[in-house]
């Protein structure tokens, strides 16, 4: 069976890290980390839309390191904290550009399903977060939204606190990709 990719992604503080940390638990299996937490904290937070090609890069590398431990070790699902739509919001709607190497790695990197994380968790402060306000972050929610309704993987907006969040989203990749 082939590796099956599960990206989850959406606005700041809306629980990606620990509901993929989560997941990959639940499942016995690997994940990815943001990488972006690391450069910031690595780089500091004034950041440029050079930057955000780096830390793409980082993503991807990270990804394609995870997809490589996954074949060796036999996994069948590997679980990405983040991947290029987040890029390429947080571009757009910071600088209101995206890198076109950012736009073209969408269209090659494949993956099977995306969780949408949802904004129902309260804001959590920390020094990367940029967004404390809910009407922002329900704004950036919607360009997710909208880039999810555009094309053909399937997704599903991953809503509820603590253990009924992470139950959703086994259920959404159980009715959209029979995993169990």
């Amino acid at each position: 069976m082939r590796l099956r990719k599960i990206a989850i992604i959406g606005p700041e503080s809306t629980g990606k890290s620990v509901l993929t940390k989560q997941l990959a638990a639940h499942f016995h299996t690997l994940h990815v980390e943001e990488y972006a937490r690391h450069y910031l904290e690595t780089h500091g937070t004034d950041y440029t839309l050079a930057d955000l090609w780096k830390i793409a890069q980082g993503q991807m590398q990270a990804e394609d390191a995870a997809i490589n431990q996954c074949k060796t070790y036999g996994k069948q699902l590997l679980f990405v904290d983040t991947e290029m739509y987040v890029i390429k919001v947080w571009s757009e709607f910071v600088f209101n550009a995206c890198d076109n190497r950012v736009l073209q790695q969408i269209t090659s990197r494949e993956y099977d399903m995306f969780l949408l994380c949802n904004t129902d968790l309260p804001w959590t402060k920390d020094n990367l977060r940029e967004y404390p306000d809910h009407e922002t972050r329900r704004k950036l929610f919607y360009h997710y939204h909208d880039l999810l309704v555009n094309q053909q993987v399937p997704w599903a907006v991953i809503s509820g606190l603590g253990e009924q969040r992470l139950q959703h989203a086994i259920g959404a990749l159980s009715q959209n990709l029979s995993i169990r």
